[in-house]
């Protein structure tokens, strides 16, 4: 059985719902308090109001927002403002934005992929955490569907998924076509030819792919694809919930971007001398001069930059032996993780827990304003993660901290519906 396949996406009609950009939404975990406020004003149809439904008044912040979720699903779809497709579809999508002024596009697509118990050759990076994995599964119950794809990788280094887009695909026009709000464009076609869709599947096979992002969501797959197996008599193997919507991307694209998740630290220790015994302390003269000299160091040393009060310093670890002495559990490849170090070396020393953390990915910018304004003392500042550490860690069988990675751009919620 094949690892991926089309499948008939429900998706919004553009006639109902009229501006499409004021009906989709970013995934759940990267939506702000801020910005689930104006995603609730924007739009009665904004997908927002299924994928992150306000409770019922009369009951308070209980389980009443899953139904409240499903039940707004439902009429959506009774209404026509979500229609499902006539066939079943690989969705093509491009994203185009910038990364400090310079221009990306990234090409992937949506499908379904078929759930592997363990042994499997889908490989996550990332811890979870049982909470909101709970109440993902209790929402994928009201819905009965998956609202937002997980993120993969895949190897595409025959070139025939970009082939197919190049010569079939980007040359029509595509039936959604959206900017978000930080102006990355994402355009969505469908392909439904079978030969087509065929050739794409088959590059599938004998793969390793690596979940990017959504480890929640796939362990949210696996839960409910075995409560429906307990329910289900004679199953065929075939039914939709054995499969999970997907976004795949190619592994060795330089458009791939990995971004850093920085930790901003409310309350910092005055008694940090004992940085100089484990790290060769630079002072910096600017925000600029950091970025630069944090990434040339990044290339064969373990760094952070720190900023406080007194200003901007680049710490570079002294001692690679003093890794093994500091962390004791997994391969060599885990620990050189730089976040895993930082929390080793300096955040477990002073004390610092994980609630005691605001994280802050892609704008470094954010962490000198917390500074700035006295929100908090502490900001360090991480190089990204690469792709061949997450490749090298997940083939390990092993998982990254949370908020180790940040890949962007993301993948919208609200393009297309996998009901299950």
């Amino acid at each position: 059985m094949s690892v991926i396949k089309p499948f008939k996406g429900y998706v919004y009609d553009a006639a109902k719902v009229g501006d499409i950009n004021k009906v989709v939404c970013p995934p759940y975990d990267v939506i702000s308090p801020e910005l689930e406020q104006v995603l609730q004003k924007r739009s009665p149809y904004n997908f927002i109001h299924v994928m992150l439904a306000k409770a019922d008044a009369k009951h308070g912040e209980d389980d009443s927002r899953y139904a409240r979720a499903g039940a707004t699903f439902e009429q959506w779809i009774k209404d026509g403002i979500l229609v499902e497709d006539q066939k079943p579809c690989i969705y093509y999508t491009r994203q185009e934005y910038k990364v400090v002024g310079e221009r990306h596009s990234r090409m992937g697509f949506l499908a379904v992929m078929k759930i592997e118990d363990e042994h499997a050759r889908i490989h996550p990076h990332e811890k979870t955490h049982a909470g909101a994995k709970e109440d993902r599964f209790k929402l994928w119950c009201a819905l009965k569907a998956a609202c937002s794809p997980i993120f993969v990788c895949f190897s595409d280094r025959q070139k025939k998924v970009e082939s197919i887009y190049l010569k079939k695909v980007s040359v029509t026009k595509p039936f959604i076509d959206v900017t978000e709000d930080d102006g990355t464009r994402n355009m969505v076609w469908r392909l439904d030819d079978p030969a087509l869709i065929a050739e794409v599947v088959e590059t599938f096979n004998n793969q390793n792919l690596f979940i990017a992002d959504g480890h929640h969501r796939y362990e949210v797959s696996k839960r409910y694809r075995a409560m429906m197996l307990a329910q289900t008599p004679n199953p065929t193997g075939d039914e939709p919930w054995n499969y999970v919507m997907t976004y795949f991307t190619n592994v060795d694209s330089k458009d791939l971007q990995i971004f850093p998740i920085h930790r901003i630290v409310k309350t910092f220790s005055k008694d940090i001398k004992f940085l100089e015994d484990l790290f060769r302390i630079d002072t910096i003269r600017n925000k600029e001069e950091l970025i630069l000299l944090l990434a040339k160091a990044g290339r064969n040393e373990h760094a952070f930059g720190l900023y406080t009060k007194k200003g901007i310093q680049l710490l570079r670890l002294k001692n690679l032996s003093q890794i093994n002495e500091y962390i004791k559990e997994g391969s060599k490849e885990y620990r050189s993780l730089d976040s895993l170090i930082l929390k080793s070396f300096v955040f477990d020393r002073l004390g610092i827990k994980s609630e005691d953390i605001t994280y802050s990915n892609k704008e470094m910018d954010e962490c000198f304003r917390y500074i700035d304004s006295g929100q908090a003392e502490a900001a360090f500042i991480l190089n990204p993660v690469t792709i061949e550490q997450l490749r090298a860690i997940a083939l390990n069988g092993e998982k990254m901290p949370p908020k180790s990675t940040y890949f962007y751009p993301k993948a919208l919620s609200g393009l297309t519906v996998h009901k299950l």
